[in-house]
């Protein structure tokens, strides 16, 4: 029988070799058909069909090549050689039996390995994957995410994403995080933001459309001041949120900075993007102007060095998922919906002062808490110790709650190290570029002025008259500071470090 190979290419280990290379690029073939036909492609699926195989059919290939060449030395050597397979011979009795058991146990193997495989595929997709089986380091992102807007998309939508260049470049990354994690290397917090996280017009925009962000939105804000009576002020805000629709008019409002009809980039001088000397904005136009902050400026040189990036969701939205609630906001919602008792004295001082204080475990913060309020109230009021023994108590119960949900010691996690720029009360924000203070060559400054991004239509204080305008009012702060509060950012006094 005429062989279509060379003799050296028949051997055993070569067979071997080329029936892994040949399963191997089979079940890529497979899977990459399968991925193009469904609708909604698995993240994962490209750690299987495009990283494993492959690197399992470069083996194969790599197998036959070794049995190729140790062909030709052995016939070099005059040494025997070439293709000796068992002789089976279906008319005996126990090569029948033997046959069989070998060819039902494969079969069984198979069928158990594909289940397996699919199962540990399954489970490799899966929010609680990422969030516990393997990334315990992971606990506050997880549990965080667990209360956050988007706790119904799986974690691997935004991380990953379908198709295999994402999921490369996330994986090359993840290969030193999971050395990090096994010989715990890994710095405490976490640091973002991420680097190679896909940009937010394949992730964020394909539910959130663009086009469709315009309009104004009213937000009413309820605080209370630091005070023995808690009082109660409100804040009702005119959200200009603004957008890009052919149908809606020009591009206006807070999603003016989208890249639906303009062009913004920006170079931060530092790892967490709240520093940022220099600001590049291309109108529809393509009129290019460029600013420069006066406190921090920057030469051409040092320019070189930074790495500018194009302005998407992200840059204001930078927690979507994985939010750390400010104690101070914490628990003036939670008093807002009345689970704490806002005619408890002194209870929003109180509360804040038990969340901020730095534990070093979890335990002892839910015990000190408890511990700190109930001692509060026994010595500065007794009576109210007494008589309002459950609201104390509930008290206790959402301070830890709240403590439980932004705070993890182990990892040095608060709200404090991860900024959130959405807004400017905790963290510089929009006043990153809106400070007044970046200027371009022809003397334009990027606006501070609050009524660019919103609407005051009205505040009242508790005990005060309500102070209402569609045109907007000034606002007032709640505390008497003069008009520092016109030139100071807000987080300089609400974040102090």
């Amino acid at each position: 029988m005429r062989r279509l190979f060379p003799s050296s290419f028949y051997n055993l280990l070569t067979l071997i070799g080329a029936s892994i290379a040949a399963v191997s690029f089979g079940l890529i073939f497979f899977l990459i058909l399968l991925e193009s036909m469904t609708g909604s492609p698995k993240p994962y699926m490209g750690i299987i069909a495009f990283v494993i195989l492959p690197s399992i059919m470069m083996i194969g290939i790599a197998i036959a090549v070794v049995g190729i060449i140790r062909e030709h030395r052995l016939e070099r050597k005059g040494k025997p050689h070439g293709l000796h397979l068992p002789q089976i011979d279906m008319n005996k009795p126990s090569h029948r039996r033997a046959f069989a058991l070998f060819s039902a146990g494969t079969i069984l193997l198979l069928l158990f390995s594909a289940f397996g495989s699919f199962k540990a595929y399954e489970h490799t997709d899966s929010d609680q994957f990422c969030g516990q089986t393997c990334h315990t380091v992971m606990e506050p992102e997880f549990t965080a995410y667990q209360y956050s807007p988007h706790a119904r998309v799986g974690c691997v939508k935004c991380h990953i994403g379908p198709g295999a260049d994402w999921f490369v470049r996330s994986k090359i990354s993840g290969s030193y995080q999971l050395y990090a994690v096994a010989f715990k290397k890994f710095p405490r917090p976490i640091p973002t933001p991420i680097e190679n996280l896909r940009p937010a017009q394949e992730t964020c925009e394909q539910c959130h459309w663009p086009k469709h962000f315009y309009s104004e939105k009213q937000h009413v804000n309820t605080y209370f001041t630091s005070d023995e009576a808690n009082t109660r002020w409100t804040l009702d805000l005119l959200m200009k949120i603004g957008g890009g629709n052919i149908e809606a008019g020009p591009t206006s409002g807070i999603h003016w900075h989208m890249n639906i009809a303009n062009e913004v980039t920006y170079a931060a001088s530092d790892a967490q993007r709240q520093v940022i000397p220099w600001v590049r904005i291309k109108g529809p136009d393509g009129k290019i102007e460029t600013y420069r902050s006066a406190d921090n400026p920057i030469s051409n040189e040092e320019l070189a060095t930074l790495k500018e990036r194009r302005m998407d969701c992200i840059d204001c939205h930078n927690r979507p998922t994985h939010i750390y609630h400010p104690g101070a906001r914490s628990v003036n919602h939670v008093m807002t919906l009345g689970w704490i008792d806002p005619k408890l004295p002194n209870v929003k001082s109180t509360a804040v002062s038990a969340l901020e204080f730095p534990y070093s475990t979890k335990q002892a913060a839910q015990d000190s808490i408890l511990l700190v309020i109930e001692e509060y109230y026994a010595t500065n009021y007794p009576e109210i110790a007494r008589t309002q023994k459950a609201a104390i108590e509930r008290t206790i119960v959402e301070v830890q709650k709240i403590y439980s949900r932004s705070y993890f010691p182990e990892m040095q996690v608060n709200w404090k190290k991860y900024p959130d720029n959405l807004g400017h009360m905790y963290y510089p924000g929009c006043f990153r570029c809106h400070d007044g203070k970046h200027v371009s060559e022809s003397g334009k400054v990027l606006s501070r002025d609050c009524n660019v991004c919103h609407t005051i239509l009205a505040q009242q204080f508790e005990r005060d008259t309500l102070r209402l305008s569609l045109g907007g009012v000034e606002y007032k702060h709640p505390v008497d500071i003069g008009d520092a509060w016109k030139e100071t950012n807000c987080s300089d006094c609400h974040n102090q470090k």
